[in-house]
């Protein structure tokens, strides 16, 4: 008789264990009906977070004294290569043009005319319609 009453007390215990709790703060016109209060929102961060910073393109140097003067070298654009003449000792710099593309949400039309051979035409540096495409020189 004892082991009986014993296994119920310790049936009562672990079923009442499992329980909810009845929270008593609720109130009547909260629309609340299992007592339980609202989730509290989340703890706002610390910091945000830092913007991403893009470093500015170069600016390019198409500039010229004589055909010498031009090279044909990579400016970028936003779908990536975009040969050009340029003066042949201005820093070019493909991988900012396409990160502010990037940041800004820009496309651009993709492909571009082969150049072989640029010219000094009026103290710019221009590809040379002369020249040979077959001819292809490699962007520096």
């Amino acid at each position: 008789m004892h082991r009986i009453v014993l296994i119920l007390a310790l049936t009562w215990l672990a079923l009442a264990g499992c329980a909810a709790p009845v929270s008593v703060s609720s109130t009547a016109g909260d629309g609340n009906q299992t007592g339980e209060s609202a989730p509290r929102p989340a703890p706002p961060m610390s910091s945000p977070t830092p913007p991403r910073q893009v470093q500015a393109p170069v600016e390019v140097d198409y500039s010229c004294r004589s055909n010498a003067d031009c090279a044909v070298k990579d400016v970028g654009n936003c779908c990536g290569s975009m040969p050009a003449c340029v003066n042949r000792n201005s820093p070019t710099n493909p991988q900012a043009v396409q990160a502010q593309c990037s940041a800004r949400g820009l496309v651009g039309v993709c492909g571009f005319q082969e150049i072989s051979a640029c010219q000094c035409v009026s103290g710019r540096c221009q590809p040379d319609p002369a020249s040979d495409a077959s001819q292809k020189v490699p962007v520096q």
